[in-house]
């Protein structure tokens, strides 16, 4: 086994295994870049290494920076993670020819997958089922679009050196061709350096279901059962379970031995994952085969008791794999949530900001389990935390959300619950989304594909609900503690401390006292009336004057309101109520009547950036005309690609950024003349 190793990547993946690596007595190196320099994977390493800027291409993208940092800490392997160079040959040659083990698959086997041109020929060849589609060298955009109406419509236009999802188009119609296969080569080029395309038939109602394999330098090579990633947005996972519902044990063993043999048909080491598209008929087809451990790795860890980074570790030192296919055995249900600062209202754009608070449910961090006993039942696998900043040059995982339970639906209650107790403010989350799709109808009958999201778009995306009125009785109450904390203080700083005017509690001299606290939601403001009547209070809120009482207890607010009793939390910063009540976030600006109120200017006829990024095309000139919906600017963050339309028909009045300038959140784009 190795000594010391390091981690060429951050986040929750350098984390997770660096934690295993920790049980097993192994040194850890981690890299870093400059916006890394305090982040948690920095500190839960044993070494760190600087490796340049902060964007990728300038850091954890340098293979020569990776490589001469394993040399100057005398590692004696690298372990990839996942993305950035995970999936590089040239990075897996390169460990090679420095001496150092690269914790992954042969270089012969990432490119051959690394294609999915080549790896569909090659699947072809080994009996693996294909999806009917094209995967040739020829990339004229006259042969593309003969070869897509030859397929028939819809078909999926998918980057050949891609995955996360980037890269990918639907394409309805012939019409519709051109345009996509534009903005695909683009975000191809963009994210893996390579714009070649490959055609797939777009199925209707698929399921992805992907295999875990693992093979040894030995000759062995066995699956660990299967995972549903189906529930996707914008074709990225967001929900991901082992085993899958519904799965049979025949047509397991029957997608199970595919995937054993597309990895065999490459020469296959460590860990890998073949993705496949399977019909509602059962029918099942190769997507591609991932040459890394996955992002949702954790929910076969949780399923079976084992530790697949030791695994990766054991075989990458030349070990056998530590069991064979017989010997496995699946045990409960297990639930992956990606929790992301992220605006589902938006179009999921990213949000970028710091963590001014973060409270997670009760759980554990990675932990080894043993066949056939109950792991934990919550695990968090995270690589931020409190304090920390989400940044425009990565991803915008906060954390993976993991539940265990004996059975499926067991899993479903655990990751509700857990859902409601995550607490974080300073960037939008998906996390009430995310509630909103575990608890919607489809998912928890599991009738699933990867269209979910998009087709009970109504349900999972509903109107904006009103404050409720614990919502705001529980801002009340944390402002009405805040003042109690500086009056006590006033109190005991008090020459008189028998004085009634320093008490707080709403004492008067006359016995009664009201008085109106606003609170204001985006652009509606709500009043709450607070009546101190000598021996209790009352709160009028939303029509209704009820019975009014809360005290602090186990660190949650405990509300009285009316004849109810609930509870929840409040975080406050500055003027900024953030109240997380019953799995809600509501995030109320106080209306202090003492603080002047700044102003801010109208943005009618003004275009701005919604996140921080690069443009990458401008569609639109000075004095061109435009109609509603009509696209004017496209830019990139976090490579992704985002498309600023027209709000109404118009006229362009100015242009404000060319191709391949930066931009802040909330810049200025261009500005539009309304049309007379």
């Amino acid at each position: 086994m190795f000594d010391k190793i390091l981690i060429a990547n951050r986040g929750e993946i350098a984390c997770r295994v660096a934690a295993t690596c920790r049980r097993l007595g192994i040194k850890t190196v981690a890299v870093y870049s400059d916006a890394d320099a305090q982040a948690k994977h920095v500190a839960v390493c044993d070494e760190a290494v600087h490796i340049g800027g902060a964007a990728a291409r300038d850091s954890y993208l340098r293979i020569d920076a990776v490589i001469d940092a394993a040399r100057r800490t005398g590692a004696q392997a690298i372990h990839p993670g996942y993305g950035f160079l995970s999936e590089n040959e040239a990075f897996a040659a390169a460990c090679a020819s420095a001496g150092l083990v690269f914790i992954g698959p042969p270089v012969e086997a990432i490119r051959a997958m690394g294609s999915k041109s080549a790896a569909k020929s090659l699947m072809e060849h080994a009996n693996v089922p294909l999806v009917p589609g094209y995967h040739g060298a020829e990339q004229a955009p006259e042969f593309l679009q003969a070869q897509a109406d030859e397929i028939g419509y819809p078909v999926l236009l998918k980057a050949s050196a891609g995955g996360g999802g980037k890269g990918m188009r639907v394409v309805e119609s012939a019409a519709d061709f051109k345009a996509a296969l534009a903005s695909c080569q683009r975000e191809a080029q963009s994210s893996f350096g390579d714009d070649r395309v490959l055609l797939e038939k777009y199925l209707t109602r698929p399921r992805h279901i992907e295999i875990q394999v693992f093979a040894d330098t030995h000759g062995n090579c066995l699956y660990l059962f299967e995972r549903d990633c189906s529930v996707q947005r914008r074709h990225q996972k967001v929900l991901e379970e082992a085993p899958a519902p519904g799965m049979t044990e025949q047509r397991r063993r029957a997608m199970g031995e595919a995937a054993v043999a597309a990895a065999q048909a490459v020469g296959y080491v460590g860990a890998g994952t073949v993705e496949f598209i399977a019909n509602q008929d059962g029918s099942f087809y190769f997507m591609e085969m991932n040459t890394r451990l996955q992002v949702e790795h954790p929910v076969t860890e949780m399923i079976t008791g084992l530790d697949l980074v030791e695994w990766q570790l054991r075989v990458a030192a030349g070990a056998p794999l530590p069991l064979r296919q017989e010997e496995l055995r699946l045990h409960g249900h297990a639930l992956e949530a990606r929790v992301y600062a992220e605006n589902p209202d938006n179009n999921f754009l990213p949000s970028t900001g710091t963590l001014k608070y973060l409270r997670t449910p009760a759980a554990v961090a990675f932990e080894r389990g043993a066949q056939g006993s109950d792991p934990a039942p919550v695990r968090i696998d995270a690589g931020v935390r409190e304090g920390d900043t989400i940044s425009p040059f990565y991803d915008p995982m906060i954390a993976k959300l993991i539940v265990w339970g004996r059975d499926r639906a067991e899993a479903l209650a655990r990751m509700r619950q857990a859902l409601a107790e995550y607490r974080v403010a300073g960037v939008a989350t998906n996390i009430a989304f995310l509630d909103r799709l575990v608890a919607s109808e489809p998912f928890a009958t599991a009738d699933l594909d990867t269209g979910l999201i998009e087709r009970h778009h109504d349900t999972l995306f509903p109107a904006a609900e009103p404050v409720p009125a614990a919502a705001l009785a529980l801002a009340t109450a944390a402002l009405l503690e805040r003042e109690q904390i500086r009056q006590r203080k006033q109190y005991l700083d008090s020459t008189d401390p028998h004085s009634p005017w320093h008490q707080h509690n709403g004492w008067r001299l006359n016995g009664h006292y009201e008085r109106t606290l606003q609170f204001d939601q985006d652009d509606t403001r709500h009043d709450v009336m607070l009546a101190y009547l000598g021996d209790h209070s009352t709160l009028a809120v939303a029509g209704h004057t009820l019975p009014f009482a809360y005290r602090h207890e186990q660190g949650a607010l405990q509300l009285t309101l009316g004849d109810t009793r609930t509870q929840g939390h409040v975080h406050i910063d500055g003027a900024t109520y953030h109240v997380f009540y019953e799995g809600r976030h509501w995030t109320l600006q106080w209306h202090d009547p003492l603080a002047q109120q700044a102003g801010h200017e109208g943005g009618e006829g003004k275009l701005t950036a919604p996140m921080p990024g690069k443009v990458i095309a401008v569609l639109a000139e000075k004095g061109g005309k435009v109609t509603k919906g009509m696209p004017l600017i496209v830019m990139e963050a976090m490579k992704m690609e985002h498309t600023i339309s027209a709000p109404a028909d118009g006229e362009i009045d100015e242009v404000l950024y060319g191709v391949g300038e930066q931009v802040q959140e909330g810049a200025q784009l261009l500005s539009l003349k309304a049309a007379e």
